[in-house]
């Protein structure tokens, strides 16, 4: 059961949130970590010792940190963190079969971020309820974001109210409707944008790589590219919701990523916690730029190299991350060095280059990869009977919904909902996005969000 299951959101989240409230703000906290726990027993009933095993050896490290300030302590626990999630994510490898628990990256990510924090005096005591409910919060647990220890620390909604009735009750509905217009719009993003554009890409591989044409093979390039991105942004959009509801701030983990200008810029933009995760906890701690170009160069190898591991173990992955890090090392020692141009290549390395690295990031098998890359580029013939007007086929069923995705990558659109998100015509619109978002999802089996097994 995922933010866009129909049961979550008409039983389950206002079954909740009725239950949240009436609770005196005190135990709010303790209401959080209660659903938290349903929630992920409800997705995951075999694997939630798992989850539970994992907060209770951090919990009993985290106070020998406190207290110690030891850095060995701090070396295990980092170590033991890493070494579960990769026994889950390369089990395989090992001839294990293992079923990779929801959201385990997500926990053990902000497990490890709560340990570091907590050894630099980042966080001043280890309280058991505000430490459990950051690493178990139900909106975050499956695919984050993954938010710092700080964004659950001082909820005003787990302090005692101040002010008249009236004026709380207020402030509580206010919230919850700041965060249904966000959850709506990523339920949008999600069930129409991602699901439907998700159909085209399946159409491509069900009639075979090797049977597409050049302009079909790009389309779908761009659609799957679309398609990850209102995945993902759709997921993180419902999760920043409910947390909105719960009383915590906004947390923007995309920010217009398809406008950047360079490859780094977009990934500065793109699932911008997980980014900026890597960042403080392995780029800078390795030095990050501060020793010369060379050291530079091998930091960013390091972490684009971790990106790749953490997404698969298959061969793919492998070329993608280090694409992606080849690009970014000569964006950062070569095209700076003038500013103009960067800004010209920069801006075709988004548009160009980043929906052919999604290819090689979404087909595993380095076979198909090679015929899929040939019809993107053919300078080889590897085509068996080809219907080169193929794309006017899918243009004619998918053009709505790659319309919207180019129109929902539009900067202005954003700028304009910030403005104008109360107003009564901008309600209505979004009253209808989530109308339509449930007609559909009811009238179809759903696709679930794309990275709840990482």
């Amino acid at each position: 059961m995922t933010f866009s299951d129909l049961n979550f959101i008409f039983r389950l989240l206002p079954i909740f949130l009725i239950i949240y409230y009436i609770m005196p703000a005190s135990l709010r906290k303790w209401a959080l970590l209660l659903g938290s726990l349903g929630f992920y027993y409800l997705n995951e009933p075999r694997l939630i010792l798992v989850l539970v095993a994992m907060t209770a050896i951090n919990l009993l490290f985290a106070k020998l940190i406190k207290r110690t300030t030891s850095k060995a302590a701090l070396a295990v626990i980092v170590v033991f963190n890493v070494s579960v999630l990769g026994l889950f994510k390369f089990s395989k490898l090992a001839g294990l079969s293992l079923i990779i628990p929801l959201g385990l990256s997500y926990y053990i990510f902000k497990m490890i971020s709560y340990q570091v924090d907590l050894y630099r005096g980042k966080i001043e005591e280890v309280s058991f309820i505000k430490a459990t409910d950051y690493f178990l919060m139900f909106p975050q647990i499956i695919s984050g974001p993954i938010a710092r220890f700080s964004y659950v620390e001082n909820n005003p909604m787990w302090l005692k109210a101040e002010g008249a009735k009236k004026e709380r009750l207020f402030k509580i509905l206010t919230q919850i409707e700041e965060g249904l217009k966000l959850m709506a719009c990523g339920l949008f993003m999600k069930a129409i944008i991602a699901d439907h554009l998700a159909v085209l890409w399946s159409d491509i591989k069900v009639i075979g790589y090797e049977s597409i044409s050049t302009t079909l093979a790009w389309l779908g390039a761009y659609a799957y590219s679309l398609n990850l991105y209102f995945d993902f942004w759709g997921y993180s959009l419902m999760a920043a919701g409910i947390g909105v509801m719960l009383g915590f701030p906004f947390i923007r983990n995309f920010n217009q990523p398809y406008l950047s200008s360079s490859i780094s810029e977009f990934y500065r933009r793109w699932h911008s916690t997980l980014g900026e995760w890597f960042k403080d906890y392995v780029y800078f701690p390795l030095g990050g730029s501060r020793k010369g170009k060379g050291r530079t160069a091998i930091n960013i190898f390091i972490v684009w190299l971790l990106t790749g591991i953490w997404h698969g173990y298959t061969a793919n992955f492998f070329v993608w991350s280090m694409s992606i890090c080849i690009i970014i090392i000569f964006e950062k020692f070569v095209l700076s060095r003038s500013p103009k141009l960067l800004a010209i290549i920069g801006h075709i390395n988004v548009l160009v280059i980043i929906p052919i690295t999604w290819v090689v990031f979404a087909i595993h098998s380095l076979t198909s990869l090679r015929v899929y890359l040939l019809r993107m580029f053919p300078v080889i013939d590897v085509s068996v009977a080809v219907n080169k007007n193929d794309i006017y086929y899918y243009l004619s069923d998918y053009w709505l919904y790659l319309l919207l995705g180019i129109v929902f990558t539009i900067p202005a659109l954003t700028g304009f909902y910030k403005k104008y998100k109360d107003n009564i015509l901008v309600v209505l619109c979004i009253f209808v996005m989530f109308f339509i978002s449930i007609f559909s999802l009811s009238n179809s089996a759903g696709n679930p969000f794309m990275y709840l097994r990482f």
